[in-house]
């Protein structure tokens, strides 16, 4: 009897391990994508509708590798549909490609973290279904990010296309446009108000915009190549 509980029990133990050591890559390089610890009292304008943007046809997933730069076609064309940068979306992509984006394996995480993001863009819930309404996707689900990229893409171009309508027309902080879109991505809009009035960025945010400058390049060439 013992020997046929040992591998049984071995089975049961690699989940928690599993899980416990991808909480911590989460927890290390994660994306709030919301409005958390705000640096100051700022309100969050909702956002404002906008045209609708034309459907595409699903983009295959590849489970086993994922390069951002894959998706340029996808990028450029919600790009030019929403009228945010294309680099800032490409850029993005490679900001949250820090985790495995295999579908499996996020409904799997998604079971240990009910909050955890979904897709390559990682959105929330939350966010997801504020940006849907009155677009082409407001029929589509929060849980159909992980295996349609282009929806994921489409969703993150929207909420940049909202962030982009609340910002002020000037603001006395040294931070670029792009820098506080992708704060507002990061953070959620009334943390990118804040930077904007000059508050100052915590480690998690200073790291995000850090690794945002890095991919800045990278992100360039993807979307002009070809």
């Amino acid at each position: 009897m013992s020997e046929s509980r040992t591998p049984k029990r071995r089975r049961w133990l690699v989940v928690p391990v599993f899980a416990l050591v991808l909480y911590v890559i989460v927890r290390a390089a994660g994306t709030p994508q919301g409005d958390t610890s705000p640096p100051s009292k700022a309100s969050t304008s909702p956002p404002v509708p906008s045209a609708r943007s034309s459907a595409l046809s699903p983009s295959p997933t590849t489970a086993s590798s994922y390069d951002p730069a894959d998706y340029a076609s996808q990028v450029r064309t919600r790009a030019r549909q929403t009228g945010v940068s294309a680099q800032l979306l490409m850029a993005i992509l490679y900001n949250e490609a820090y985790k495995p984006h295999d579908p499996a394996f996020e409904r799997a995480w998604q079971k240990y973290k009910p909050d955890a993001a979904f897709g390559i863009a990682n959105m929330h819930r939350a966010t997801f279904d504020e940006v849907k309404q009155g677009r082409d996707f407001a029929d589509r689900r929060w849980e159909e990010l992980s295996d349609d990229r282009d929806l994921a893409i489409e969703a993150e171009a929207w909420y940049l296309h909202d962030l982009v309508a609340q910002l002020p027309a000037h603001w006395p902080a040294s931070y670029t446009r792009n820098d506080l879109l992708a704060l507002g991505y990061n953070t959620g809009a009334s943390n990118m108000l804040a930077f904007a009035r000059g508050a100052s960025l915590g480690n998690q945010a200073r790291s995000y915009l850090d690794r945002l400058h890095a991919n800045w390049d990278k992100a360039g060439r993807a979307v002009t190549a070809g």
